[in-house]
């Protein structure tokens, strides 16, 4: 087979990183799941380590379609160093729920890890236009997502069943509040003087506008007031002009 281009020589690289990582992760699974106590947890380790063992053996069959040379050595240097982990996998923790929290944290650090591997990957291969490539990266890494959402969750629930395992109910409980700092006295009457001064001004305020207001006539009031004055006037001017009139009549008489 002829060597690979400069395309299909940067795709072996991605993806010998990639299948590195998984083989890792097949010799951690491994030690994970001997010591883990809690079965639903323990089921969904022994199914991801199937889904692993099956990403490994899929990258295999690309980097050599692709021209690769297999990826013995990295391989070996990724189990020797999962295998050096083991141990530490075992010890860590002051009880059995804390050492499955800690490794849970660990499992949770390397999804994402691997998440970020399959999105370079599938990016790069969409840029260079190899669909296969892209697309076994795009499903590697949603399985790989699926499993980081179900650490989250043990996360959660092993950091409360620590808190129970490892810390008495009393300092469980919620802490009392602390009481609010009395005011001084003073202080309570110059807040209370203001608030008397107000009510007084309104007070105040309210008497002058009904004052106000039963000084001014009505509207009807005045219009009829008004009327009236204008009839007094009216009737005073007809008895002021009727002698006039009289007289002029008596004058017209005697011509």
């Amino acid at each position: 087979m002829s060597d690979p281009n400069e395309r299909d020589a940067k795709l072996v690289q991605y993806l010998n990183e990639a299948h590195g990582k998984e083989q890792e992760l097949i010799t951690a699974l491994q030690v994970d799941i001997a010591i883990t106590t809690k079965k639903p947890y323990k089921k969904r380790l022994q199914q991801h380590l199937r889904e692993t063992k099956g990403h490994a053996k899929a990258l295999e069959r690309r980097i050599k379609k692709l021209g690769g040379g297999g990826s013995a050595v990295q391989t070996v240097l990724a189990k020797t160093k999962a295998a050096a982990k083991g141990p530490l996998h075992v010890i860590r923790g002051s009880g059995e729920q804390e050492k499955m929290l800690k490794n849970a944290k660990t499992q949770y650090f390397n999804e994402h890890e691997e998440i970020s591997t399959y999105l370079a990957l599938e990016a790069f291969a969409t840029r260079v236009n190899d669909r296969e490539t892209a697309k076994l990266a795009r499903d590697i890494r949603r399985e790989e997502e699926r499993m980081a959402k179900f650490l989250e969750g043990q996360v959660k629930s092993l950091s409360a069943a620590v808190a129970l395992e490892e810390v008495p109910a009393a300092q469980r409980r919620a802490a009392p509040k602390a009481r609010k700092a009395a005011k001084p006295k003073g202080a309570k009457v110059s807040a209370a003087k203001p608030k008397r001064a107000k009510a007084k001004a309104a007070k105040k305020a309210r008497k002058a506008k009904a004052t106000r207001k039963a000084a001014k006539p009505s509207k009807a009031k005045s219009a009829k007031a008004k009327a009236a004055k204008s009839k007094s006037s009216k009737a005073k001017s007809r008895k002021a002009k009727s002698p006039k009139r009289k007289s002029a009549k008596k004058a017209r008489a005697k011509k």
